[in-house]
């Protein structure tokens, strides 16, 4: 008898396909055993719940003698009241023998509920962990970083790290606890018997190291296959309408379908591995009990020894404690790969430290007036490829200052230093006099506003998306915020006013009537500084002289940065920056900078001609 999994250990990848056409940076393709330092992190989580880990240990360790002890009585009961016929005697062993049957069940259910609780608990403070250092990273992570692999992280690596936990290493000690009790109980029956069990181990031996090698292959390749799966699955569906407008479901589908089929072929591989070690296995126990009837036989027969017939009987019943353990222990070694797997990638996450962090010193000013000053400026997101090359400038409190260039120009990654996104590679950026390393990024985010081209809206209602731009602001503050702006009927024409239910990503309403929601937000938060990149550019002609009117007062009294397409956005702009290759090659007004007849006279030529300049 032995403790089976109480559900299959989920089949891994098989051998590794080197042939995969896009190699990833993250495979391991090693064969290392188990890490047990990683096991000793993972356990750390186990130690967090001592009212769960402490009786399980008690269940695991009572568990362990329990089926063994079973067996051994069991074998004894044949050889004493039934070879004899003792009836009276056989009917108090056989209730005795029901007891300690219902005990061990007893212990068994406890063991299992001990071991499901830990497991919660360790996936839920590692959920917990990973979404708290996900907060704290910068944006240069997530930029490099698919959505795919992080959701995986959460998801799949989790579950295998709960199945580690709670099952294989748990039910590895009760299978080993057995095993070894039961090869003390052989040893004082028998030493030749016991002999003829410990030589032929070498053959076990050989063939757990070899499917060890082959497993841990597997499993480290199917994980990476599957977050390969889950990030193809993620971008599919969060570009869905880009793939229908340009009909490239067949592309798609085919790009999809090869990658399943490879996860699949690597999935079959782990299982005509395992197909092959499970039976070798029962082989090998196949082999190893006739070794036990032919010498426990022979010296039966013979005399001259003096072996008793209840020795094989014992032999045979204790032989499956011995012998069974392996089969189970082969799939928890397949599950500790898994766990092991991932936690090698929760563990590189959440041993990931964001790119800049506040320093000791940092200040949180009670107020900022906005006076934004470049400094011969540098920055680069990767290193050696200079996207800003000595920006200087400065943005007195209450001016908008219009970034305009050509695409790759450098205006977005002006907009990610000022909100501190990013830090500069050399060179200074100052907000009122103070460099902006040294600023809190929560004191300096509080008095900042950011209106993209595309904004976020979470699922909820308007309210609420509203109200996240001042955390604990009341009804009457949103709504109020809504009429500063003059746009107070737009969104209580909604269905449902400021309760009108949001979709993901703001589905279910125009991009008009999420821009208004995203100015709202804004004015709610009271920025001293403020950020529009392209905030107008995708609304029709009619909504936009509305966004206009609104922008107009969010703007005012504010030191804004305003990227767009429209140069109505921009005409009035106190100072307009033209940028080329990361280097202003052009600054002034509106009217200024045409007459001159430079660089940004053409890109307006441009816009009228295209019709953007309206």
């Amino acid at each position: 008898m032995s403790e089976a999994p109480l559900r299959d250990a989920k089949p891994g990848a098989g051998a590794p396909l080197l042939m995969y056409v896009q190699r990833d940076k993250e495979i391991e393709l090693d064969s290392r055993p188990i890490d047990f330092k990683l096991y000793r992190r993972m356990f750390g989580f186990a130690r967090a719940y001592p009212e769960f880990l402490h009786p399980l240990l008690v269940c695991v360790v009572v568990r362990a003698m329990q089926l063994p002890l079973l067996d051994a009585i069991f074998s004894r009961i044949i050889n004493g009241p039934i070879s004899h016929g003792a009836v009276p005697t056989l009917i108090a062993a056989a209730a005795g023998y029901l007891a300690l049957v219902a005990f061990t069940q007893y212990t068994f259910y406890h063991r299992i509920r001990y071991a499901g609780l830990l497991g919660e608990g360790v996936v839920h403070d590692l959920r917990r962990d990973i979404f708290d250092r996900l907060q704290s990273l910068t944006m240069s992570f997530f930029h490099k970083t698919k959505l795919g692999r992080v959701i995986s992280r959460i998801t799949s690596d989790s579950e295998v790290i709960r199945a580690g936990v709670q099952d294989a290493v748990f039910m590895s000690i009760v299978n080993v606890g057995q095993g070894l009790i039961a090869l003390t109980i052989m040893s004082f029956y028998d030493r030749a018997l016991f002999l003829v069990v410990l030589a032929t181990s070498p053959g076990f031996f050989i063939t757990y190291r070899y499917f060890r090698t082959r497993l841990t292959r597997a499993h480290r390749v199917n994980q990476e296959s599957y977050s390969r799966v889950t990030a193809t699955l993620a971008e599919s569906v969060t570009g869905i309408r880009i793939t229908q407008s340009f009909a490239r479901q067949g592309v798609n589908g085919a790009i999809w379908r090869n990658l399943v089929r490879d996860h699949q072929r690597y999935n079959m591989r782990t299982i005509r591995a395992a197909g092959i070690f499970g039976p070798l296995l029962e082989l090998l126990s196949a082999f190893v009990l006739a070794a036990i009837f032919i010498v426990g036989g022979w010296r039966v027969l013979n005399p001259a020894v003096g072996a008793k017939v209840e020795h094989i009987v014992v032999f045979y019943f204790l032989l499956g404690d011995v012998l069974g353990p392996l089969a189970v222990l082969s799939n928890n070694y397949a599950v500790a790969i898994q766990a092991m797997a991932g936690a090698e990638r929760i563990f590189r996450l959440l041993d990931r430290q964001p790119d800049f962090t506040d320093p000791p010193d940092a200040i949180d000013p009670p107020d900022i007036a906005g006076r934004v000053e470049f400094r011969n400026l540098c920055f680069e997101y990767e290193p050696g490829k200079l996207v800003l090359r000595n920006v200087s400038f400065t943005a007195e409190p209450g001016q908008t200052i219009a970034l305009v260039g050509h695409t790759g120009s450098g205006k977005s990654s002006i907009i990610n230093l000022i909100s501190r996104f990013y830090l500069p590679t050399s060179g200074g950026l100052l907000i009122d006099g103070v460099d902006i390393r040294r600023l809190k990024a929560d004191a300096l985010h509080r008095r900042m506003g950011i209106v993209l081209q595309q904004n976020f809206l979470f699922s909820g209602d308007i309210m609420e998306n509203i109200r996240m731009g001042k955390a604990g602001a009341s009804d009457d503050e949103v709504v109020e915020a809504a009429r500063k702006l003059d746009c107070l009927d737009m969104i209580e024409s909604l269905p449902d006013g400021f309760h009108t239910r949001v979709g993901e990503r703001g589905t279910g309403l125009s991009l008009g009537e999420r821009q208004i929601v995203c100015f709202a937000r804004a004015m709610l938060a009271e920025p001293r500084i403020m950020i529009l990149d392209e905030a107008t550019s995708a609304v029709d002609a009619l909504t936009e002289i509305r966004l206009q009117r609104a922008l107009a007062i969010l703007l005012r009294g504010r030191t804004s940065f305003v990227v767009a397409h429209r140069l109505s956005t921009i005409r009035h702009a106190d100072q307009l920056l033209v940028l080329d290759h990361g280097r202003i090659v052009e600054r002034g007004t509106h009217d200024m900078l045409l007459a001159s007849g430079g660089a940004y006279s053409q890109l307006y030529r441009q816009f009228t001609q295209s019709g953007a300049a309206n």
